[in-house]
C-alpha cells in the first residue's frame, strides 16, 4: 500500500469585499460625477422655512368691509363738463348770438328742401325729411316775436330733443361748441331785446342768450291742433 502525499496547499484567494458592496460603490462614484458641482458653480440651498402669517382678526375684517362700502357709496364724477360749468353749441340768428345746451341737441343738419306745412302757426317755416323721419322746422325768432332784422341766411337746422319730442330750428351760422359758467349766467338787462325769461338759462356777460329748450319744446303752442277740411 502506498503511502499517499498529501494534496500539495492551494494560495488562498484574497477575499475582496461583498459584491452588494462593489455596486454600492460604484454607484456612488458615478452619481458623484455625474452631479458635482464644477469649479465655481453654487450648491442649492435650502429653502428658508416660511413664517406663518397670522389670520386677520374679525374687527380687522368688518374695518376692510366698513371701507369698501364707503368707497362704493360714493357717486362716480361728472367728468362731462368741469364743475359749475355747462357746455353748450353756439349759434347766430340775425346777427345775435344764441346757444342751447349740447345735452338738448341731437345733431346739426344742413337745410335742403324745406316742404311749407299749412294749418300751422307762423313759425313754423315747414318739414324736413330727415333721414326718413318727418321733422318740423321753426323760427324762433317767430315764436318769440323778435324783430326780424339784418340779413339773414337761414342755411342751418339745430334739432333738438327733450324727451321724445324733437323740433329743428333754423340759424345762420353755428359756431361750435364752448363752455359757461354757471356763475356767468345772468338775468337779461330790460334794455335788452330778446326772450322772455322763462325760456332763458341765463345770459353771459358776453351777451350769448343761453335757451332752455326743454322748455321750448315743452310749450303748448308748438303742438299743433288745427285739420285741413276735405
Amino acid at each position: 500500500m502506498k503511502d499517499e502525499k498529501p494534496a500539495p496547499d492551494r494560495p488562498a484567494t484574497p477575499q475582496g469585499p461583498p459584491r452588494g458592496a462593489v455596486a454600492g460603490a460604484q454607484l456612488a462614484k458615478t452619481w458623484g460625477s455625474v452631479h458635482r458641482p464644477q469649479s465655481g458653480a453654487t450648491t442649492l440651498e435650502a429653502p428658508a422655512p416660511r413664517q406663518l402669517v397670522p389670520a386677520p382678526s374679525r374687527a380687522d375684517k368688518h374695518k376692510v368691509l366698513r371701507a369698501r362700502a364707503r368707497a362704493l357709496a360714493r357717486e362716480p364724477l361728472d367728468r362731462s363738463a368741469p364743475e359749475g360749468r355747462i357746455e353748450v353749441v353756439e349759434f347766430v340768428l340775425s346777427g345775435e348770438h344764441y346757444a342751447v345746451e349740447s345735452t338738448q341737441v341731437r345733431e346739426v343738419y344742413p337745410l335742403k328742401e324745406l316742404t311749407p306745412l299749412p294749418c300751422t302757426p307762423a313759425f313754423i317755416l315747414g318739414i324736413i325729411n330727415l333721414r326718413g323721419q318727418i321733422l318740423a322746422v321753426m323760427d324762433i325768432r317767430r315764436f318769440f316775436d323778435l324783430p326780424i332784422k339784418g340779413i339773414t341766411d337761414l342755411n342751418k337746422v339745430i334739432v333738438l330733443q327733450a324727451g321724445e319730442v324733437q323740433v329743428g330750428i333754423l340759424a345762420d351760422a353755428v359756431l361750435g361748441v364752448r363752455s359757461v359758467s354757471n356763475a356767468d349766467l345772468q338775468p337779461p338787462l330790460p334794455t335788452m331785446t330778446g326772450v322772455r325769461a322763462e325760456y332763458l338759462q341765463g345770459v353771459t356777460s358776453d351777451r350769448l342768450a343761453v335757451l332752455n329748450a326743454a322748455k321750448i319744446l315743452g310749450d303748448e303752442k308748438i303742438v299743433v291742433h288745427d285739420e285741413v277740411e276735405a
